[in-house]
């Protein structure tokens, strides 16, 4: 694999704040259509911050909306032609906005510039030194340890993450720097939207294949991705990923990359592993020299990975290691990652985002490691019908770790009817106990709750698991027990 040693340096020189003329902000109306998504949100405010006037609309009120309309947005609820100002310069959609939205149909009617988020968010990022994070696995989770590194470190961040970071108090930042994190997500091929300074691969799988044709063109897509670095930036990859290795192979000399990993032939690697109370300690070097120790506060071996990432894309990014180094023991994560939800004699209610089955796996073992449980109740719901039934094996195979899981429905995002009649949650549930694991379909989320309720004895754990609303469950079972009290 190609190397570059030298880039540290390169970067050092570089211009703090990157000017863009392709997009003008300052005093354009741009109107925001699904505008209290946890992406679209934070990019509103963003360009705010340039002087641009926001409009927009959506389906619920709620702090989002709020938060945005005292900040001087104007936000409505409902989508309603008359919400779409004729003094609009550009729209703005998340992706869940479908054709026939009544304020994107006349947007179009008049013949408006129409973003989707993830063009929208390239487009703002034009104007940063932006560090974009990718990966099957991790983004936020890393996303948001870079950011708490970096102001730790004393390089304060506008950034765009998907999901909330507890200690950061928002999905967003905005800062008077240059600097700028943002989450890239591979599905709909929506990161090539994005040219940043600094590019971070944390992994490659096979994923979103109602999209991708297959693992190989997910692999091209990532190389697409790698290519989009400004000139003078540099690729941070995983140099023990076989799917990112392939990427990193297929770039030319001038795309350098810095390789991070447990392997010591990577740039940054660790050393000393140990594992204490459910959580690891370690030795981080560069190129063959002790940066120095540090330890992670988030369970599993995986997060090794995701603290190397952020030690090195910050180093990168000119941030001083030992104030790096400091930083990572004290995050804690972002929301729905290993959450502790509750904690009693009898048992450990936690949240988790993992959808997919490699992350199912290192969430079950961070789970064991860390609480050392008598049993685990997994609560899984499949998240769409078409990464269900691609994954179908691998999903059965991922609950081997859980004493008894749990399947209500799967959660019905981005699918088509043809793509329901082909898998069911019951189907999952058969194949996890022909893997000889206890598995039971519940179908609705009140039921669940009661048969937990009815069922857990002291010292077990349950965890909700999956990308949809399944932490009702959670926040069900919780009350339950309060209420028998």
């Amino acid at each position: 694999m190609q190397t570059h040693h030298g880039i540290l340096e390169k970067l050092a020189a570089r211009k703090a704040l990157r000017p863009c003329d392709a997009l003008a902000l300052a005093g354009k109306r741009f109107h925001f259509i699904g505008a209290g998504g946890i992406g679209m949100s934070g990019l509103a405010q963003l360009i705010m911050k340039h002087h641009a006037i926001v409009t927009g609309s959506d389906q619920m009120t709620g702090e989002v909306i709020n938060d945005l309309n005292e900040t001087g947005a104007d936000i409505k609820i409902g989508h309603r032609p008359e919400n779409l100002s004729e003094q609009t310069d550009a729209v703005v959609i998340s992706a869940a906005i479908k054709e026939d939205n009544p304020e994107l149909s006349l947007a179009r009617k008049r013949g408006l510039q129409v973003y989707k988020y993830a063009q929208m968010l390239g487009r703002v990022m034009d104007r940063y030194d932006g560090i974009a994070v990718s990966g099957t696995h991790g983004k936020s989770t890393t996303s948001g340890w870079l950011v708490h590194a970096l102001k730790n470190a004393g390089l304060d961040t506008n950034f765009i993450i998907g999901a909330r970071i507890g200690q950061l108090g928002s999905s967003f930042g905005i800062a008077d720097t240059g600097n700028f994190v943002a989450e890239a997500c591979e599905y709909d091929r929506s990161f090539l939207n994005l040219k940043p300074k600094i590019a971070c691969i944390l992994n490659i799988e096979q994923d979103h294949l109602d999209y991708y044709r297959d693992e190989q063109e997910i692999v091209e897509a990532f190389t697409e991705f790698a290519r989009g670095i400004r000139p003078g930036g540099a690729l941070i990859a995983n140099g023990c990923d076989p799917n990112t290795a392939k990427v990193i192979n297929k770039l030319a000399a001038e795309y350098p990359c810095i390789t991070f990993g447990l392997d010591k032939n990577c740039d940054f690697y660790a050393d000393n592993i140990a594992l204490a109370g459910g959580l690891y300690s370690f030795d981080v070097y560069q190129n063959s020299r002790l940066l120095g120790p540090t330890r992670i506060s988030l369970p599993g071996r995986h997060n090794i990975l995701n603290a190397l990432a952020v030690v090195a894309t910050a180093v990168t990014a000119d941030a001083q290691p030992e104030k790096i180094l400091r930083a990572v023991p004290e995050y804690t994560g972002v929301d729905r990652r290993l959450m502790l939800k509750a904690q009693s004699d009898q048992t450990t209610v936690l949240d988790d985002y993992a959808h997919h089955p490699t992350e199912i796996r290192a969430s079950l073992q961070a789970i064991r490691q860390r609480y050392d449980p008598k049993r685990i109740w997994c609560v899984f719901q499949p998240h769409q019908y078409s990464r269900t039934r691609f994954l179908l094996d691998d999903f059965a195979e991922s609950f081997k770790l859980a004493d008894i899981t749990i399947v209500p429905k799967i959660y019905f995002v981005r699918d088509s009817q043809n793509a329901k009649q082909q898998v069911n949650a019951e189907m999952l549930v058969q194949r996890i106990r022909a893997n000889n694991s206890q598995a039971i379909f519940i179908s609705s989320f009140s039921e669940i709750a009661e048969y937990l309720r009815r069922k857990t004895k002291p010292g077990d754990l349950i965890v909700t698991m999956g990308a949809g609303d399944i932490w009702k469950v959670a926040d069900d079972y919780i009350h339950r027990l309060g209420r028998d009290r």
